[in-house]
């Protein structure tokens, strides 16, 4: 089943998307396209430390060739210490181009207002699609709607090593249920409990495929680096 997103947008509207390359970004602009919407922009913003409050960390670098098969313009920024400022700076880039922000946060109420604060200083609104969704009927949306997604992070109570690398399917969303209902893990990871990284999906013109990877594991939490990629034919 595929959802129906709630957003107060008219469709041909032209907005650009916050986009980490993960499955909530991803997923946002795929509902919202569905819908006669179009997404001009795409803004990545690559935090400088894997402890970031507001952005994704691993793989970021992805997001150039998951771009390049959306076929979309790309904007990058960095970000230092201020991570808030080099949000405003990539939104204050494409403000006179666009009536909108897409943001796939779907929980936590902390990014939501940070990006709301943002862009009411240039006549922005935000559009959040996913907001307030069940998570284990988003997760379960996502997959079914053919979106391939990696697991690339993990940093909560129940998510061991093993999945790293992993590419989520249905049972495995049986089995964050669990975690989440043993350890109060937030399923879909917004608070940094799960960084994920999409690989295919009805966006991709290509699909994005590892050549070389690295599993990194620190105590209680661990990336999935990949140091390789490209884009291949779907045929």
């Amino acid at each position: 089943m595929v959802i129906v997103v709630a957003c107060r947008c008219s469709g041909m509207e032209k907005l650009a998307a916050l986009f980490s390359g993960g499955k909530d970004s991803t997923y946002a602009i795929y509902s919202l396209e569905r819908r006669g919407y179009i997404i001009e922009y795409l803004l990545t913003i690559y935090p400088s430390s894997p402890n970031s409050l507001y952005f994704h960390y691993p793989n970021i670098h992805l997001t150039r060739l998951q771009a390049e098969t959306m076929r979309k313009k790309h904007i990058v920024e960095e970000a230092s210490n201020n991570e808030l400022e080099a949000l405003r700076r990539i939104i204050e880039k494409v403000s006179q181009n666009v009536s909108g922000v897409v943001s796939g946060v779907s929980s936590s109420s902390f990014q939501k207002k940070a990006i709301e604060n943002i862009c009411r200083g240039y006549g922005l609104r935000v559009v959040t699609p996913l907001w307030g969704l069940d998570q284990g009927r988003l997760l379960r949306d996502i997959i079914e709607s053919g979106f391939e997604v990696m697991v690339t992070g993990v940093a909560a109570l129940g998510l061991t090593e093993e999945w790293l690398g992993k590419t989520l399917t249905l049972k495995d969303i049986d089995r964050l249920e669990e975690i989440s209902r043993r350890y109060g893990v937030n399923m879909v990871g917004e608070g940094g409990e799960m960084e994920t990284i999409v690989l295919d999906c009805p966006l991709f013109k290509e699909r994005l495929e590892v050549l070389d990877y690295e599993v990194v594991w620190e105590r209680d939490r661990g990336f999935f680096i990949i140091k390789d990629a490209s884009l291949r034919s779907k045929g």
